[in-house]
Order: structure tokens, then C-alpha cells, then sequence
């Protein structure tokens, strides 16, 4: 796959607005063409913004040649509601909820984002039979592991640069965030991400949504992810640095870590790391392409996940639902959740669906 969509004229995307629960209004935009990948939105955007950006032009151009991209902005920044005060993880994960359900999608890719991370992580756990696969870019799962004093003083440090310069017509004390993100940029690039940290969201609001984003920790929930999972991240990120990449990775049951040779935390069009981004996401969507067998015959269980198979396999020894949580280190929930996944898959209901899904396990082995 080629970055070929550069200096092309895209068709234009199409901007939406929907509800979350607590009556947030949450702008969304599609467009490309393919299989549908959902961005769980990063730190900064402005949907129309950066329709127009030399920061994210290359991204929206040749991501919508793979996919179906719908992104959405963050509530309080961009075209979303900007006067709310509610920006706690659970919050967020709604928000994500009304964004697919408005854009009517049953399954689909999620590419959680820099601080897309825990909302990526919450949703997939919750909703596993609508993500067919999940990527981190430049992500974490937790906002703050394990913070040295250093990284707290930097933090409060951060929060001081947003009150006092963040609203000024100068961009001075926004470039210190800028050159953190694209640090490579050229003084063009840097300008505009200057500008649109003041366009995209007010001071007050940066503010607080970065106190309640230091709250975010979804660690214990990486574990329960049974979904392919790629990982992509820059070697040189200095808004999140490399290690959590490599958390998330090594963390994750089959993860595959994809390493950026930037020093930019957004990968830019004319860096060799971002073709490696392009072909990457490219080939991991490429399975999505594909129609997936009918879930009928012997051949039904090949719909069903590693993790699906292993919990079926310990039914058809007899094992009930607090054994096979003994004998998997799962929750009860968790194995109960696989197993509805699994009659879903298979069309089986009812109180026979145990013994049917079994059956056709014993048909296929």
C-alpha cells in the first residue's frame, strides 16, 4: 500500500452530530471508502480544522483509501458541545458508544489514539462482538504509570502553561505543547498545530479535561482484550513516551508492537515512518475486506475468537462457568460474556444453546 493519496482531491467528508447519554451533542465525520475504522479521537482536534491541516492532511487522505474513517471530536472541543464540565472516563466511553450507534455500525476497527487509549480499551472489554480489531497509536492505558516526582512537577508545570498562555493571541506558550508533539515539523506545520490548540478548545476546558484525563487508568482491564491488537509508536514520542507502547504490547494476549522511527508523537507525510504506518494499518485492515464465512455447517466455530474456542473447549468437558473461570483466570462475567458471544456467532438460543454450540465444536474437531 502507497501513500498515494497526498496532493489528490478527496471527496469531502460528511459531518454529523448525535447524543450521548447525558445529552452532550457529539460532531462526527466520515469518510473514505472500505471497511469501517472508528478514531477514538487524540488530545487536539476540530473536525473541519483539520480537514484542511499540513498535520493531518496525509492522515485523513490515505487512511480514507483503507477505510471508512469516522473520527469524532472530543465533547468541549471542536464542533462538539463546547459548554460542559463532565469529562470523567465513563463519560467519554459514552460518548464513543452514541458516535457508533448514530453512525449505525455493527462491527468495525477501532484505532484508539494518544488519549483514545482507556475509552478504546473500556469499549472493546464491554462491546467485544462489534470490535473486529483495535490499534493504539501513540497511545497508553493509563495516563500516569507509576509517576516520578519529575513527571508530576512537568504535569503541574503543563497546567500552568494552559491557564496563563493557552487563550493569548501569541502563540508562545502554546508552541511548548507543539514542540513536544512535532518536534520534526517545519515552521509551517508548527503554526498551524499552534492555532489549533486555541480554535479547537478554550483554556477552561483544556484545563480541566487534562485534570480529569490524569484519572484514566484502564491497566487491569488489558488482559480481558481478546481481539487482534497492533500497536503502532514512535521510538522518539515525547507526549507519550515509547514505553507505553511497549506496555500495551507486551500486556495485551497476541499483541504485535509496530515500531515508528520518528521523533514526532503525530508521524508526518514526508517521514519514511509513515509509509511504515500506512502499509502496517493496511495489511491489519486487510482482513476486514473479506466477507467471514456463514455461521452454518461444521465450519460455524471458525467464526469464534482463540479465547471463545478455549472457553467452549472446557464445556464440552463439562465444565460449568465457575470452573472454566477457575481454569481460564477469568470472571464468571467474563466467561459468561464469551459464551453469549459464542451462541450469537453460532445462531443457537435458548436452553439447548450450550449443548448445540458444543456440538458443533465436537463436529469441527
Amino acid at each position: 500500500m502507497t501513500a498515494s493519496g497526498r496532493g489528490t482531491a478527496a471527496p469531502p467528508q460528511v459531518l454529523k452530530l448525535c447524543t450521548s447519554a447525558d445529552g452532550v451533542r457529539i460532531a462526527y465525520a466520515r469518510h473514505g471508502s472500505g471497511p469501517p475504522l472508528v478514531i477514538a479521537t487524540c488530545w487536539l482536534s476540530h473536525l473541519q480544522h483539520d480537514w484542511h491541516s499540513p498535520v493531518w492532511r496525509h492522515f485523513l487522505d490515505d487512511l480514507g483509501q483503507i477505510a471508512t474513517v469516522i473520527r469524532y471530536d472530543e465533547r468541549g472541543y471542536g464542533l462538539s458541545d463546547r459548554d460542559v464540565d463532565d469529562f470523567r472516563l465513563e463519560t467519554r466511553v459514552a460518548d464513543l458508544e452514541a458516535v457508533v450507534d448514530h453512525a449505525g455500525l455493527d462491527r468495525f476497527a477501532l484505532m484508539a489514539m494518544a488519549q483514545g487509549g482507556p475509552p478504546s480499551i473500556v469499549y472493546a472489554v464491554r462491546h467485544p462482538e462489534r470490535v473486529s480489531r483495535l490499534m493504539f497509536y501513540g497511545s497508553y492505558a493509563a495516563t500516569f504509570r507509576d509517576p516520578t516526582p519529575e513527571d508530576l512537577e512537568l504535569n503541574e508545570t503543563f497546567e500552568r502553561l494552559i491557564k496563563v498562555g493557552w487563550a493569548r493571541p501569541e502563540s508562545e506558550f502554546r508552541r511548548v505543547f507543539t514542540s513536544l508533539m512535532i518536534p520534526g515539523a517545519t515552521e509551517e506545520q508548527m503554526r498551524w498545530l499552534d492555532e489549533l490548540q486555541r480554535v479547537s478548545v478554550s483554556a477552561q476546558t483544556a484545563y480541566a479535561a487534562r485534570r480529569e484525563r490524569l484519572r484514566d487508568d484502564a491497566i487491569e482491564l488489558l488482559p480481558q482484550l481478546d481481539v487482534p491488537t497492533l500497536v503502532l509508536h514512535s521510538r522518539g514520542d515525547r507526549m507519550n513516551g515509547f514505553e507505553e507502547g511497549r506496555h500495551l504490547a507486551s500486556t495485551i494476549a497476541g499483541a504485535r508492537l509496530v515500531v515508528l522511527e520518528s521523533s514526532n508523537h503525530i508521524v508526518l507525510g514526508d517521514e519514511p515512518a509513515w509509509q511504515v504506518f500506512v502499509d502496517e494499518v493496511a495489511a491489519f485492515l486487510a482482513p476486514d475486506r473479506r466477507p467471514g464465512p456463514r455461521a452454518v455447517g461444521p465450519a460455524a466455530t471458525s467464526l469464534l475468537s482463540p479465547r471463545e474456542c478455549d472457553v467452549l473447549r472446557l464445556a464440552a468437558e463439562g465444565q460449568d462457568n465457575e470452573e472454566i473461570a477457575r481454569s481460564l483466570s477469568l470472571s464468571i462475567r467474563t466467561v459468561e460474556r464469551h459464551l453469549h458471544n459464542t451462541y450469537a456467532k453460532l445462531g443457537v438460543q435458548g436452553k439447548s444453546a450450550r449443548a448445540a454450540a458444543v456440538a458443533r465444536l465436537m463436529t469441527r474437531t
